[in-house]
């Protein structure tokens, strides 16, 4: 019975890990008005308050991932929290917009160590099947709410008590989670006697996606013919390309390539980064809109987003039932289809809007995708990796998250950049212009739903063992499992 229990608040433990790391990408949409004129940002540089987070969790995951293999799941965690609420502090003292973007990076940077190191944990703790799919239906709710409750969050915090706070509330959670986790995981060695980490591989890696990342977000000021921009792609595709090449070559990869044979793995990866890609850019426009076309004030758009991470949790607490019925892929394809009606819906909201009747439905639509979609693609993703390669498939299923995140705000803030300025030299006022821009993001979103419901059908493949299961609902737990 001790066992059992540890296990559970192990796994609240962990969940709330991954919470903080999704929550700091999304609390700050609400509160980047104040933070722009308190920090003096200007508008290009704006968008850098949630992009240098989500870039460099995005690029150091995999490295984060490799070092919780080799160094001791525990201890990369418990390091990676403590760090994150330091800088978290340090961001809610911040007195100028450089020392602003410096710390998002940094603390992106232990986010980078705590999410993997968390998730593969829990992967070790509880087995393959019934047991680690409840698991993972907690970490998916967690996890897919994050954003939800972020804009919900920072709605609150700002308005009451200060952008700050968006910051100084990590410090205690982080503590608790820090505390919590070093009194219940038991120590967890290293799987590798030879514990080299791939620095280079990192380096280029990561300097791969922020080249990337940087070219899009300024193909709006220099044009998207501007032979800088196009420079920088070009850069990009080399770094990259090297980085593939060094994981060839290297006796310690941070990317063992032989991962990619695990097919499921690899369709996991390529749906995630488009769900969050289009997920990342509505929640970010949807609380524009709610703002700025709607007028609503920080502490109503906060709550304006309180449905999205109950129906989640709901949908995600019950996908293990579900999983007993239906194959996880057969959930993942309903869950984006899901995800693009509701970006669709969005893409018509009107001037003079109404939340309940033009904008709810939309956004519980995107809800239950979200909730369907997050615990299985995790399952796919993960299932049928051998213990000491936990944390790299976990770093990878991450790097898809993060990476998307910041690929898709970056794509889509650009689109919307492009149709505002266009309107607004065709004579649309600026809350029209502003409009057509977040309406032609949310059909961009959907478009990357599609892209992911195209992935997830030709690529993922359903265990023969779940299928036998979904016809079969009375078979024993053990033959639910998953097996890649």
């Amino acid at each position: 019975m001790k066992q059992k229990n540890n296990k559970k608040i192990t796994l609240w433990l962990l969940a709330l890990a991954q919470f903080l790391v999704i929550l700091d990408s999304a609390i700050v949409n609400v509160a980047l008005p104040a933070i722009k004129t308190a920090l003096q940002f200007d508008t290009a540089s704006l968008q850098w308050v949630v992009t240098a987070y989500t870039l460099t969790v995005g690029g150091f995951l995999m490295l984060g991932g490799r070092a919780a293999d080799l160094f001791g799941r525990r201890r990369v965690l418990i390091s990676g929290i403590l760090m994150f609420s330091f800088t978290s502090l340090l961001i809610g003292l911040s007195q100028s917009s450089t020392m602003f973007i410096v710390l998002r990076a940094l603390q992106g940077l232990a986010a980078a160590f705590m999410s993997p190191a968390a998730l593969s944990i829990l992967l070790t703790t509880f087995k393959e099947g019934n047991e680690r799919n409840k698991a993972l239906s907690i970490w998916g709710a967690l996890g897919a709410g994050g954003a939800a409750v972020g804009v919900m969050l920072g709605g609150l915090l700002t308005q009451t008590l200060g952008w700050q706070w968006n910051f100084f509330i990590n410090v205690p959670l982080g503590i608790l989670a820090a505390w919590g986790l070093y009194k219940v995981l038991p120590l967890h060695e290293g799987e590798a006697a030879d514990k080299k980490l791939d620095i280079s591989g990192a380096v280029l890696v990561t300097g791969g996606f922020v080249t990337l990342v940087y070219a899009l977000t300024q193909a709006e000021t220099w044009g998207w013919a501007s032979g800088a921009v196009w420079s920088l792609f070009g850069l990009s595709a080399v770094l990259l390309t090297s980085f593939f090449i060094n994981e060839a070559r290297v006796k310690h990869p941070l990317m063992p390539l032989s991962i990619f044979r695990i097919r499921n793995v690899v369709g996991g990866n390529l749906v995630m980064m488009p769900v969050i890609a289009g997920a990342m850019g509505m929640f970010f426009f949807a609380s524009l809109y709610v703002q700025n076309v709607l007028h609503y004030p920080p502490i109503l758009t906060g709550i304006s987003f309180f449905p999205i991470p109950i129906v989640i949790g709901l949908i995600s607490t019950n996908a293990p039932r579900l999983l007993q019925h239906f194959s996880f892929k057969s959930l993942l394809m309903t869950g984006t289809v899901l995800m693009a009606i509701g970006d669709f819906m969005l893409s018509f909201l009107p001037l003079e809007g109404s939340y309940l009747f033009n904008m709810l439905p939309g956004l519980l639509l995107m809800a239950v995708g979200m909730g369907l979609s997050f615990v299985s693609v995790t399952i796919a993703a993960t299932s049928g990796v051998s213990p000491d390669k936990t944390g790299l498939a976990s770093g990878m299923l991450n790097t898809s998250q993060q990476v998307g995140g910041a690929l898709g705000l970056a794509v889509l803030s650009s689109i919307s950049a492009t149709v505002i300025t266009a309107s607004q030299a065709a004579g649309s006022s600026v809350a029209q212009a502003s409009l057509n821009g977040y309406k032609q993001v949310f059909l961009w979103a959907g478009i990357f739903m599609v892209a992911a419901f195209i992935a997830g059908t030709t690529i993922i493949k359903s265990p023969k063992q779940q299928k036998k299961n979904a016809s079969q609902p009375k078979l024993s737990t053990e033959a639910a499992n998953v097996h890649s």
